[in-house]
C-alpha cells in the first residue's frame, strides 16, 4: 500500500498540458514585475538621485507604467504553444520577437504622442524583460523536460487510432513519455512503431504498468473493447493509473480534434452535451463584436484611402470585391474583401483556395496579407451580424460543398459564425489541399468545442501579434 500511495503522489508531480502553461504564465508574471522593479530602479537612480525610490513612483511614474507587465504578457502570448515551451530555439526567437515588436510599437506610440516619454524606463523594462523571462524559460526547460515531471504512458492499441497518436507523440515536445505500446492481436507483439515497441497484450498490462512506473494509460481502441480489457483498466484505475482516451490526449497535446479517428456519435456528445455555451458568453460575444466592428471599420476608413493607392498604382482596378461565403448554418452572405490577386483570379465558377506563396498575389497584395489588411472591410460583416471577430474562415459556399463530400464531419465547423480571426487561422493560415485542410477543420472544431470568453481574447491577442509581427500569409 505504501508503494502505492508513494506513485500517487509521484504523478502528482506529473504536470498536464494545461498546468505546464499555468506554470509558464505565472512565472512569467512574476518576472515581468521583477523587470519593471528594475526599470523603476534604473529610472529613478538615473534621473532623480535626490529624491527616493517611493516619493519617485509616487510623484513622477506615470500609470500606463504600471501597465507594462501585463503588455509584456500579452506579447508572449504565443509562446504558449506547448511545441514551443520546451524547445530552446522556438523560445528564443518567441521572446526576441516579442522584445522586437514591443520596441516598435512604443517608437510609433512615442513618434505620434505629443507628450513627452520616458525612453530609459522603458527600453531598460524591455532589456529586463527579455533576459530574465529567457532566463526563467532556460530553467523550466531544464528542470520540466525531465522524466520525473512527465507522464509515463502506456499507449493500449496499436492500429491506425494508435499509430496516429504516436506520430503525434513522435513529431511534437509534448508532456508525455510514451515507454510503449501493448495490443492484444498476436502478428503485432515485438513489432516497432515508430520508436516504440509493442511490449505485450492487455493480459500483461498491470504487471507492465508496475515495472515501468506508468502513471497514465492512453486508450486508442478503435472498435469493440473486449470485456476482460475493460476490466484491466478499471483495476489500472483503482491502482492510481489516470485513463485517457486518445481523443482526449490527441486535442491535449495538438489542441485540435483528430477528426479521422472519431466515433460517429463524437459530433452529438461534443456538440450537443459538452459545448454548450451560456447565454452571458453569446451577449459578451456579441458585444465584443459591435465594438470590435465598430472600431475596425473606423480604422479600416482611415487606411483605406492609402491601401486603395496601392492596389491602383500596381494593378489598376477594381480597389474592392465581392465574394460569397457560407455563413452559420451554411446561409450564404456577402463579403468584401481588398483586392490581393490579378483581377479575375479571385472569383469564379471553379474557385480555388488560397495557398503558400500563390503566384496570383500582386506584390501589394502580399503585404496587405501579411498584414490582414484586405479583411478589414469584412468588419462590416461583424457590425451586422454575419460574422464574428473569432471563428471559423468563412469558406466559399462551392468550396463548402466540395469539401463535405470528401472530409468526415466538414459541415459541423458552420455550427457557429464564421471569424475574421480564428483558432485554425493562428495555427494554419492557408490550406491548399485535403491534408491541410482536415488539419484546419481539427482547429475550427476544438474552438467550437472549447470555446469561452478566454480563449476568445487569447486569439484576438495572438492574432494582434500576428498582424504586428507580420506573420499573415
Amino acid at each position: 500500500m505504501s508503494d502505492q500511495n508513494h506513485k500517487v503522489t509521484q504523478a502528482k508531480w506529473r504536470l498536464r498540458p494545461a498546468e505546464r502553461r499555468a506554470l509558464i504564465l505565472l512565472g512569467d508574471f512574476i518576472f515581468a514585475w521583477a523587470a519593471w522593479g528594475v526599470a523603476v530602479y534604473a529610472w529613478a537612480v538615473a534621473l532623480v538621485q535626490s529624491t527616493s525610490l517611493m516619493e519617485f513612483i509616487s510623484e513622477r511614474l506615470e500609470w500606463w507604467f504600471l501597465l507594462l507587465p501585463l503588455m509584456w504578457l500579452v506579447l508572449l502570448v504565443e509562446s504558449y504553444d506547448l511545441r514551443t515551451s520546451l524547445d530552446l530555439r522556438k523560445t528564443f526567437r518567441s521572446i526576441s520577437s516579442s522584445a522586437l515588436i514591443g520596441g516598435f510599437i512604443y517608437l510609433v506610440v512615442y513618434f505620434a504622442s505629443d507628450a513627452p516619454l520616458p525612453r530609459r524606463g522603458v527600453a531598460v523594462f524591455l532589456g529586463a524583460a527579455f533576459l530574465l523571462t529567457l532566463a526563467w524559460r532556460l530553467i523550466y526547460i531544464r528542470i520540466f523536460s525531465s522524466p520525473r515531471f512527465m507522464h509515463s504512458v502506456l499507449l493500449v492499441g496499436a492500429g491506425e487510432t494508435g499509430k496516429a497518436l504516436i506520430n503525434v507523440l513522435d513529431t511534437v515536445q509534448p508532456a508525455f513519455n510514451l515507454v510503449g505500446v501493448i495490443d492484444d492481436d498476436p502478428e503485432k507483439q515485438g513489432e516497432t512503431i515508430g520508436r516504440h515497441l509493442v511490449m505485450g497484450t492487455c493480459k500483461q498490462l498491470l504487471v507492465l504498468a508496475e515495472n515501468n512506473n506508468i502513471s497514465e494509460i492512453v486508450v486508442a481502441i478503435s472498435g469493440r473493447m473486449l470485456p476482460d480489457t475493460f476490466q484491466t483498466l478499471i483495476d489500472a484505475q483503482e491502482r492510481g493509473i489516470l485513463i485517457t482516451r486518445m481523443p482526449v490526449a490527441y486535442e491535449e497535446l495538438m489542441e485540435r480534434v483528430p477528426v479521422e479517428y472519431l466515433e460517429a456519435d463524437w459530433i452529438l456528445r461534443s456538440f450537443v452535451d459538452e459545448a454548450r455555451v451560456s447565454s452571458f458568453y453569446t451577449f459578451i460575444k456579441r458585444s465584443l463584436d459591435v465594438l470590435g466592428g465598430l472600431v475596425g471599420l473606423t480604422a479600416t476608413m482611415l487606411l483605406s484611402p492609402f491601401i486603395a493607392l496601392g492596389i491602383y498604382l500596381e494593378s489598376g482596378r477594381p480597389i474592392v470585391f465581392k465574394q460569397t461565403r457560407a455563413g452559420k448554418g451554411g446561409v450564404p452572405f456577402n463579403i468584401f474583401k481588398f483586392r490581393t490577386m490579378y483581377w479575375n483570379q479571385e472569383d469564379g465558377e471553379n474557385p480555388q483556395p488560397a495557398k503558400e506563396d500563390d503566384i496570383r498575389v500582386t506584390r501589394f497584395g502580399k503585404f496587405l496579407r501579411k498584414t490582414h489588411l484586405d479583411e478589414t472591410l469584412q468588419f462590416y460583416n461583424v457590425l451586422i451580424g454575419d460574422m464574428s471577430l473569432v471563428g471559423p474562415r468563412p469558406e466559399q459556399t462551392e468550396l463548402v460543398d466540395h469539401y463535405q463530400r470528401r472530409i468526415p464531419f466538414y459541415r459541423a465547423r458552420l455550427l457557429v459564425r464564421p471569424g475574421i480571426a480564428g483558432w485554425a487561422q493562428i495555427h494554419l493560415n492557408y490550406a491548399s489541399n485535403i491534408e491541410e485542410t482536415i488539419i484546419k477543420l481539427e482547429y475550427d472544431l476544438y474552438y467550437i468545442k472549447h470555446r469561452n470568453l478566454g480563449m476568445e481574447i487569447s486569439i484576438l491577442l495572438r492574432t494582434f501579434a500576428a498582424v504586428f509581427g507580420f506573420r499573415g500569409r
